[in-house]
């Protein structure tokens, strides 16, 4: 296994931000000293039938950790893919059924192994444990964060100050979200900058529950065929 200073410098090429850096260090350090591979993972929702150009940012990301050593999970976002992800909308997003989210998720397996190592690669599904949750557990995970801080979100911020409606379902995404990383024990979640928000609400939820808080790795966000908005299952 490299070094510490040689594996920052793989995982910070192309990086918008790491947070935080040290921490990451440290969990390098003690990978290398125990050969204990870190727990590196990303999430995308099946919302449409294929993964976009824009996923491979962070899935040849993902790989980067892969040839370092470490172990990738790869983490298909069924639970949520029904609640829709509000990042970047300035109106609430029709869910899907479940038969979509399925059959999207499919694909997915199908298209991430042509880059990533199948055999070094962990598949997970966010309905394990959220659709094991009971109605009492959700409630007390969503009282684990407050209205005023999910309105720090600048999308949900520029609604509420616009007076357009925001569903309390979409409230619960970055939760959900969040607590992905608690049931994986993620030691480092991938996301765009779009996702920051949703990457601190992990680390914020393991710190609650006693887990060392997840390192937060953003990589760009690549424009749409419009130029402005992102590229996306949703707006292509």
């Amino acid at each position: 296994m490299l070094s510490v200073s040689e594996q920052m410098k793989v995982i910070r090429r192309g990086a918008v931000e790491i947070l935080v850096e040290s921490e990451l260090e440290e969990k390098l350090a003690e990978s290398i000293k125990t050969g204990k591979p870190l727990r590196i993972k990303a999430g995308f929702d099946p919302t449409a039938p294929d993964l976009h150009v824009g996923h491979t940012v962070l899935i040849q990301k993902l790989k980067q950790f892969q040839d370092l050593g470490h172990q990738v999970i790869f983490l298909i976002g069924d639970f949520t893919g029904m609640i829709g992800d509000p990042t970047g909308k300035n109106e609430t997003r029709k869910p899907l059924t479940r038969e979509q989210v399925l059959e999207n998720a499919e694909t997915y397996r199908e298209q991430v192994f042509k880059i990533l190592d199948p055999d070094k690669t962990e598949i997970a599904f966010n309905s394990t444990w959220m659709g094991a949750m009971t109605s009492s557990e959700m409630i007390t995970l969503a009282s684990r964060y407050t209205v005023a801080r999910m309105l720090e979100r600048d999308d949900f911020h520029k609604r509420f100050t616009r007076q357009q409606p925001i569903a309390i379902h979409e409230f619960l995404y970055p939760l959900v979200q969040g607590y992905d990383s608690v049931a994986l024990e993620a030691d480092v979640e991938l996301g765009g900058t779009d996702q920051k928000f949703n990457l601190l609400v992990g680390r914020e939820l393991q710190k609650q529950v006693g887990q060392r808080p997840q390192t937060v790795l953003t990589m760009p966000l690549l424009e749409g065929l419009d130029g402005v908005n992102k590229m996306s299952k949703s707006l292509g």
